[in-house]
């Protein structure tokens, strides 16, 4: 064991330092919390604030740790056998508590009983679980996901499924029919009855989906600056979840920078952040999110410093974004993950942190950022020495324009082959009206167009 390195890394969702035995009560809590979760390691006799090592005395090491044993045996159900171990670090002796992710969750504290002992590991603190993750820490020891569960309250045959069943045919060449529906497990019989599931709900189109999954949507926003204070484009993409990856995509497409690099010869394009990446971010934000929980959706924030990009759900506890060079997998949706693969939509299973990985490498001016914000996980792809830009000549020029004429040329002078079908989607207005706008910074002078329609690009004129 690495000590300088172990005493370098902050607590979190598997990590815990205690100068001295905890109360009874913390102790458990934080038991349980792992053995909910990904496991983890308490150690004791190392202060959690300055990670100085002050041991615990030899003559009681023996019955401290006895004593944990005892505690949770006694005060944690279903039983958990914690791995004590003692260490000699620096001719001081302290505690190695590990707790293994346990197989028969939910976890709780005996006296309280399930619905109020559960405690999960939020961060580096123990949070008591509610009704929702329990329910799901239930599926999880039965070895099912809640994409795969059945909704009894209406037919089947009055779904709309339209949209669903154009993309699986532009996707795979063939009808989709009840028979494919239920090898893919999206469809099932029921007493002799074919239900629908909630991830055949959810790739649907249909009113039934708004009233049993109000937030599987996402919300794209386009700020000004590096805070949330101005809005300078919005989209909320709440159809069919196969739709919704691209749409957000083509939204963060719409918003950031390209420029030309010069190779030898020739002339390319390249964006101002790894977009294969993006897109694989946003894919995992889609298929693996928990869709169980109420009240939250995904985000894709856009500034002019990072992309963020916010999945409801806690990470697997497999998955570890510090080790992306190598090939992870874990299902959150045991339906909707092999769906998306049948559709070609993903590529092998664990690939896709290895793709993110090697797509940064070609990016060394962006910064990967995650972290686990309460209930939810967070990626930041962020600008490295990012200085503000001044507001340029541009916001000189369009004073006095309506709104909408001002977004043209802020979006022209950021893309200036930006075509008039993207410009009209930003703004969210049609493109008769974008032409009418677009004539009128013609006629002041503050814009024209050079080349052809398909292979020019827009000047503005200072």
């Amino acid at each position: 064991m690495n000590i300088q390195a172990l005493l370098k890394q902050p607590e979190g969702r598997r990590l815990e330092f205690k100068e001295k035995l905890p109360t009874k009560a913390d102790l458990c809590k934080t038991i349980i919390s792992f053995a909910n979760d990904a496991g983890g390691v308490l150690y004791i006799g190392i202060k959690d604030s300055s990670r100085e090592i002050v041991g615990l005395p030899e003559d009681d090491i023996i019955q401290t740790e006895e004593q944990i044993s005892n505690l949770v045996f006694d005060n944690c159900y279903p039983i958990i056998i914690p791995e004590i171990s003692i260490l000699n670090i620096n001719d001081k002796l302290i505690l190695k508590v590990q707790i293994y992710s346990g197989s028969n969750m939910p976890y709780y504290l005996k006296q309280k009983g399930k619905t109020k002992g559960t405690y999960i590991r939020i961060g580096s603190s123990n949070r008591l679980a509610n009704e929702e993750l329990i329910i799901e820490m239930e599926r999880h020891k039965r070895n099912i996901s809640f994409d795969s569960e059945l909704i009894f309250e209406f037919f089947y045959k009055t779904l709309n499924l339209d949209r669903f069943h154009n993309l699986y045919y532009e996707k795979t060449g063939e009808l989709c029919d009840e028979m494919s529906l239920k090898k893919l497990k999206v469809l099932k019989e029921y007493n002799g009855e074919l239900k629908v599931t909630n991830a055949l709900l959810l790739f649907s189109d249909d009113h039934h989906k708004s009233d049993y999954f109000p937030y599987a949507k996402i919300e794209c926003g386009r700020f000004k600056g590096t805070t949330v204070d101005t809005f300078i484009d919005r989209k909320t993409y709440d159809g069919n979840i196969l739709d919704q990856v691209e749409q957000a995509y083509e939204f963060v497409l719409r918003h950031i920078n390209q420029s030309a690099v010069t190779e030898g010869v020739y002339t390319k394009t390249r964006w101002q952040y790894p977009v294969k990446a993006i897109r694989e971010v946003i894919r995992n934000a889609v298929i693996h999110r928990d869709y169980s929980l109420t009240g939250k959706d995904i985000k894709i924030a856009v500034y002019d410093d990072m992309i963020e990009i916010t999945s409801p759900g806690r990470l697997l506890p497999s998955v570890d974004f510090n080790n992306m060079d190598v090939r992870q997998s874990e299902i959150r949706n045991k339906v909707l993950a092999p769906f998306f693969k049948h559709l070609g939509l993903i590529d092998q299973w664990g690939n896709g942190l290895k793709l993110i990985s090697e797509e940064l490498k070609k990016f060394p001016d962006i910064k990967l950022n995650w972290s686990e914000v309460g209930l939810q996980f967070q990626v930041q792809f962020i600008i490295k020495n990012y200085k503000a830009e001044t507001e340029g000549l541009v916001e000189g020029l369009v004073e006095g324009l309506v709104e909408s004429q001002q977004a043209i040329l802020r979006m022209i002078e950021k893309n200036p082959s930006l075509s008039k079908r993207e410009m009209a989607a930003t703004i969210g207005i049609s493109t008769t009206a974008l032409d009418k706008n677009i004539e009128t910074l013609k006629k002041k002078g503050f814009l024209k167009r050079v080349g052809s329609a398909k292979g020019g690009h827009w000047k503005i004129l200072f």
